[in-house]
């Protein structure tokens, strides 16, 4: 499965979009949660 992550800024609004696999998205969380950054994560539509 693919997801669509979104980082956001302080204000929320998108800052940047990745396309990745469940693992990317693994490591991604990872990294967000040490460094306090915020991300919106959600399925990629069917293409």
């Amino acid at each position: 499965m693919r997801f669509e992550i979104l980082r956001l800024d302080h204000a929320g609004a998108e800052t940047d979009r990745l396309i990745a696999d469940a693992e990317t998205v693994s490591e991604y969380l990872k990294t967000a949660a040490q460094t306090g950054e915020r991300l919106y994560i959600r399925p990629c539509k069917a293409v």
